[in-house]
């Protein structure tokens, strides 16, 4: 009777040790999927850009207050590196290029509510059973085998970060002296979990030239691999 009872038992705990390591795999999973989650950008762009700019030299505005700030330079460097590939190039120093880059960037928090699927963890009973060979075996409880079961939905509140870059290209050429005219204006607005401003300028300033200058109007979404930086969707 003992190794009768051993065994009925043995289904009932294997069944809970393989939930429970079922249950830790999907925890696993789920934090590798957020660790993973790809850096998101909505870009909203503005031009009218001349056909004669290839070649044309630039150089930043930057206020009388900021102009040995080590941060806003980094930022400068980026945006550079994309000036340059679309044929400009930097104006040298103390001069001041036919385009004036103006960079503003900015970091803060909302509250965004929405509602959230909740699900149920049930066990069921297993009443007792005669085998074959009219042994008896007295019932149990188990993990539902259909899984978690839909209850319902709640409203919950997710504290999101905002942080932004505006880029503005004004050029000179054409315009009252000392009063450049825009002709492009962009806008790359990340929402998501919190991150270094630093670390996000880069991803921004790429996603505000990708296409450029782009459709007026425009709004895009500009995804990256948040392992290898690279571009995965536009």
């Amino acid at each position: 009777m003992k190794q009768l009872f051993r065994l009925q038992g043995l289904p009932g705990i294997n069944a809970l040790k393989s939930w429970g390591r079922l249950g830790m795999v999907l925890v696993a999973t789920a934090l590798l999927a957020a660790c993973a989650s790809p850096i998101t950008a909505k870009v909203t762009s503005f031009n009218q850009w001349p056909a004669d700019a290839a070649g044309a030299t630039f150089s930043f505005i930057r206020p009388a207050d900021n102009l040995n700030d080590l941060e806003q330079q980094a930022y400068e460097s980026y945006v550079q590196v994309q000036l340059e590939k679309i044929g400009l190039k930097r104006a040298a120093k103390g001069q001041v290029g036919r385009f004036q880059v103006d960079i503003v960037t900015g970091s803060t928090t909302r509250d965004r509510k929405y509602r959230e699927a909740v699900y149920q963890d049930y066990y069921v009973y297993r009443p007792p059973y005669r085998d074959a060979a009219g042994n008896v075996f007295p019932g149990f409880w188990a993990p539902d085998p259909f899984g978690s079961r839909y209850v319902g939905d709640r409203e919950v509140t997710r504290t999101l970060q905002v942080s932004n870059l505006r880029l503005r290209l004004l050029d000179s050429q054409g315009s009252t002296p000392g009063k450049p005219h825009a002709v492009f204006e962009s806008r790359a607005v990340y929402e998501g979990d919190n991150e270094d401003l630093p670390d996000l300028v880069p991803y921004l300033v790429r996603a505000v030239f990708d296409g450029f200058p782009g459709q007026n109007g425009r709004v895009r979404t500009v995804k990256f691999d948040s392992k290898t930086g690279a571009m995965v969707s536009q």
